[in-house]
């Protein structure tokens, strides 16, 4: 990318503020507690009406962790009790049961993900069960893509092989930081070598898609050792890679509070960071999809992205924007037709409701037509970065510059610094635009400004 070449430190300066991530839109701060398990049973039969065959993605929250990952903003649990994994195991195939008696048995799974927390924290066996009470109650199609998050460390190719045995076609993990002083910082202690022999150990199994997480911003990073890193994640040549930004946030989680602030990278150095992942990845052939994400010219994110086929929901970016999404476990978070529904983030309140035979929504949100508007525009300019006025005016019936009048004056600066272009037919993002893309379709947020007020919610953007 020849723009980053003279990419001045000052323009990320500008736009470094809070902002969503637009994994949904409207945002997880705007869920209500008005939405609840029978708002949420209500919508799951409104759907099979509405859409008896359509294909459907699973997720599957396991939150244990062995250790605690000072940098971590996931929704995590540190434990050893084999009795708690095994209880909440035990929570999950009661929510599957309560779940799928509500679902048209004509949808199939086409997509399938175990996040965390550490899914490989499960024992093999632990594996196979669950995959099996999941295999027994859904029907998946051919070409399913089934992907599970993975920790090199504690990690045995018996896990692989009961996650490639189980139906897992791919594999996602976090590196970080090679650097051994960053590593020490975050208190996540994973050497080069490990994380190799889970990668070799994924191909050799047959997993025909590798992810890597690196992060920017952690304590002591600095360019000449994130350099280092960067050239080690190329050699072991993962399918994707993702780049992101460390997500400071101790008022929504407490413990990254032993992170003493002045061991952070100065914003300039922070920045220099990110400009050094992208010139790099770019220069060894990776696609910058936009935001944080890389992949190889081949991958499906990549060729979908070119097709206008990308899309994006909780789990980041994926190919499957036709699937509802069903979401289990604790925090987790459905999203199907106009309406998103989040389970109890309390793991004894979410096994109590789900084995007294209750559904664990606590939040949920139903869009009404204008969210529909702004999320389908969200959507489409954070995956496509080339937005399609005439497509959002067929599919809404609207005029879109007078719709969104204000939102395009709130874009002209963008315009002005050359990030973006807004012609009479579409918005294309430019190649420097991509780095600050959450400001974009920031403009189009109806939201933003009431949750801003209220408390502070969002990463920042840079």
């Amino acid at each position: 990318m020849k723009e980053l070449e003279t990419l001045d430190i000052a323009f990320l300066k500008r736009y470094d503020t809070p902002g969503p991530r637009y994994t949904s839109y409207p945002t997880a701060p705007a869920f209500s507690p008005d939405f609840g398990p029978e708002a949420f049973k209500r919508a799951i039969l409104k759907n099979n009406q509405e859409n008896p065959e359509g294909d459907i993605s699973l997720y599957f929250h396991i939150p244990f962790c062995d250790t605690l990952c000072y940098f971590c903003g996931c929704t995590m649990l540190v434990t050893r009790d084999l009795g708690k994994i095994e209880h909440y195991l035990e929570a999950l195939k009661a929510e599957l049961a309560l779940v799928r008696r509500l679902l048209s048995d004509k949808k199939k799974v086409c997509q399938l993900h175990l996040g965390g927390g550490t899914p490989s924290y499960l024992s093999p066996d632990q594996i196979r069960r669950l995959m099996e009470a999941i295999h027994q109650r859904f029907q998946f199609t051919p070409d399913a893509e089934l992907g599970v998050e993975i920790d090199p460390r504690g990690l045995t190719r018996e896990h692989m092989e009961a996650f490639a045995e189980t139906g897992f076609n791919r594999v996602s993990m976090g590196i970080q930081d090679f650097n051994e002083e960053v590593q020490r910082a975050v208190n996540r202690i994973q050497p080069l070598s490990i994380t190799k022999q889970a990668i070799d150990w994924s191909r050799e199994l047959g997993f025909n898609s590798i992810n890597v997480d690196l992060i920017y911003g952690l304590p002591f990073q600095k360019p000449e050792t994130f350099e280092d890193t960067l050239k080690k994640v190329i050699e072991l040549a993962p399918d994707r890679i993702a780049v992101f930004n460390f997500a400071y946030v101790p008022w929504l989680k407490p413990h990254q509070r032993v992170i003493p602030k002045e061991s952070l990278p100065s914003l300039d150095t922070k920045f220099a960071l990110l400009k050094l992942a992208i010139e790099t990845l770019s220069k060894a052939g990776y696609v910058y999809i936009g935001m944080d994400h890389f992949a190889k010219p081949g991958d499906e994110l990549a060729v979908a992205q070119t097709k206008g086929d990308l899309h994006r929901n909780f789990q980041g970016y994926s190919t499957k924007a036709h699937a509802d999404l069903y979401a289990f476990g604790m925090s987790s978070i459905s999203q199907f037709g106009n309406v998103y529904a989040q389970n109890e983030k309390n793991i004894s309140g979410y096994e109590s409701m789900v084995l007294d035979g209750k559904l664990a929504t606590i939040v949920g949100y139903t869009l009404n037509r204008d969210d529909e508007i702004r999320r389908f525009t969200i959507m489409r300019l954070m995956c496509t970065m080339n937005l399609d006025k005439q497509e959002i005016e067929r599919r809404f019936g609207i005029a879109f510059d007078t719709y969104f009048a204000e939102a395009l004056d709130k874009l002209a600066p963008f315009e002005k610094e050359g990030l973006i272009e807004l012609r009479d037919d579409r918005i294309v993002v430019h190649p420097l635009g991509r780095l600050i893309v959450r400001n974009v379709a920031m403009c189009f947020d109806a939201y933003l400004e009431r949750l801003l007020k209220e408390k502070p919610v969002f990463s920042r953007t840079v």
